[in-house]
């Protein structure tokens, strides 16, 4: 039996951090779908199809791309994605225990409603201080974001600021 996790995410954009948690995941489950969600709480600065492409390049890049996928969701509940793929796991990271007190009840919930487990994973110590929205500010003030993103991010990034 294939174990398939899911790692869901804004990706508004992909940090290193993000990555770091993909690629370790992708070592312990068979797959990985990578989910681009729309979070109604956050505004956008990338449009859903450019993170997807930008996951991609960037998961291309760093040589781990064989057990993953990248996609988007955007219809019903999390859970209906990981049942309709045969998910039985949501893969998580979190930088902080602000990140564990959002996400634990989000977790319950999952397990109530299609038994889907969630599991935490910490980020690189190099990585855990960066967020997408600390990456949308520094470079929406013309910052360097490349020590926090993929190249493929940074080079998009700085071409749009171009």
């Amino acid at each position: 039996m294939s174990r398939i996790a899911v790692v869901p995410g804004s990706f508004d954009p992909v940090t290193l951090g993000h990555l770091d948690v993909i690629e370790r995941a992708a070592g312990i489950f068979d797959q990985i779908h990578v989910l681009v969600v729309h979070n109604p709480g956050k505004t956008a600065l990338l449009p859903i199809a450019q993170r997807v492409s930008l996951l991609q390049d960037s998961i291309a890049a760093s040589g781990a791309a064989k057990n993953i996928l990248v996609t988007s969701w955007s219809v019903g509940l999390l859970v209906d994605y990981c049942t309709d793929v045969g998910a039985s796991v949501l893969v998580k990271g979190i930088r902080s225990q602000v990140d564990v007190a959002y996400e634990t009840p989000m977790a319950i919930v999952n397990r109530d409603l299609a038994g889907v487990e969630t599991i935490f994973m910490l980020p690189d110590p190099a990585h855990a201080h960066v967020s997408s929205s600390l990456v949308r500010q520094v470079a929406s003030l013309g910052g360097d974001v490349a020590p926090y993103v993929p190249r493929a991010v940074a080079d998009y990034l700085q071409k749009d600021r171009g």
